[in-house]
């Protein structure tokens, strides 16, 4: 079997491109062809060539619409695939999906579409939601099927317009981590709090920096980059907790950041089905998150951790304040969130449940 990964962004390595890798990998092992695609090279393209994972940037593939250079990409598009004939086509994120689900029905290759989390969910600016929404549910018919990383993002897709016989869940799944890179949630002295997300529009630093304010005995890890870095650390100037909150860059080992760290938290405008709340689960950290896209589909409110309504900051305080205060709450919900993440998010569930959906489609097409 021949199968071609198409990505738009490869200047970072977010969830998207992590999910691609991942399975990019396992088939590999499974003895089966892969080649990813691209936007323009990045760091992606670096972390894919030292796993071996045969990948091609293009450089017109980019976020941004450029009617142009979308034409341009397109016919680049068909091009790979009619050079690598592959059995099918798996893409990713809005901009490669679109291009991607085109270029495969022009060239007769049956293609899926990853939603990893729609770009006209609850939370995102109001223009763009409508006019994906619009792209979406005209773009649908030309994906063998659509594959939701949350029953949450199914049933906006449904409510869309999109057929439901078109849309499966597979929430995400990760890879287990070795136990020397479990935390330890009762920690010792001030407790360290942590949370990985790029600094953009989607992530909500804001109400977070805002809720530790009043916080004692808290220590605020923020892990990634992105373009709101610089007004991130102007507020926690103007909230005078500079001694309160460190700035760790992107970061490759993010195992090892976990296992020193007693709390995760995702504060969020909106999400699909966040990969870091996995990884935090898996670690045995208590999560706080916003409760946006498919996050309550992860984290049990009151078990595993807290869901907290976007941008409410006194409940977010509360919240963080009582685990801050609870050492055996956080060892309780951190061992609760590990449990859960073995039932139901490990990368084989993932991964079995994704290749039956690889065999359906490419036995619809014959080509088993």
């Amino acid at each position: 079997m021949k199968i071609l990964f198409l990505i738009t962004r490869s200047d970072t390595i977010g969830g998207a491109q992590v999910h691609v890798k991942d399975l990019a990998k396992a088939l590999i092992h499974d003895q089966t062809q892969v080649v990813v695609l691209t936007g323009e090279s990045g760091y992606y393209n670096h972390a894919l060539s030292k796993l071996k994972i045969h990948n091609i940037s293009l450089e017109s593939l980019k976020r941004s619409i450029n009617l142009l250079e979308d034409w341009r990409t397109l016919f680049e598009i068909r091009k790979i695939i009619r050079s690598h004939q592959p059995d099918l086509v798996s893409t990713h994120s809005s901009k490669a999906g679109l291009l991607g689900r085109i270029a495969c029905q022009l060239e007769g290759v049956p293609c899926l579409f990853t939603a990893h989390g729609w770009a006209f969910t609850q939370g995102v600016p109001g223009g763009k939601r409508y006019l994906y929404r619009s792209l979406e549910s005209l773009a649908s018919p030309l994906s063998k099927l659509i594959i939701c990383v949350s029953d949450y993002d199914r049933h906006l897709g449904i409510q869309a317009g999109i057929n439901p016989d078109r849309l499966v869940t597979i929430h995400n799944g990760m890879p287990d981590i070795q136990p020397k890179y479990w935390a330890d949630p009762i920690g010792k002295g001030t407790i360290h709090l942590t949370m990985i997300a790029r600094f953009d529009q989607q992530k909500d630093h804001m109400t977070l920096l805002q809720a530790i304010q009043q916080i004692e005995n808290v220590h605020v890890n923020l892990v990634g980059d992105g373009p709101s870095l610089n007004n991130t650390k102007a507020l926690v100037e103007q909230l005078n907790i500079e001694d309160k909150v460190s700035f760790l860059g992107f970061r490759s080992d993010i195992p090892e950041v976990l296992a020193q760290s007693q709390i995760f938290a995702l504060i969020s405008h909106w999400e699909g089905f966040p990969r870091t709340i996995i990884e935090a689960m898996r670690a045995g950290l208590p999560v706080v998150a916003s409760q946006v896209g498919g996050v309550a589909e992860a984290v049990i409110d009151g078990e595993t951790g807290f869901c907290v309504a976007r941008q409410d900051v006194a409940t977010l305080r509360e919240r963080l304040a009582k685990l801050v205060a609870e050492p055996e709450l956080r060892v309780q919900m951190g061992q609760a969130g590990r449990r859960r993440y073995e039932a139901n998010f490990t990368f084989q569930r993932m991964y079995d449940q994704t290749c039956q959906v690889y065999e359906r489609v490419l036995a619809r097409e014959g080509k088993l």
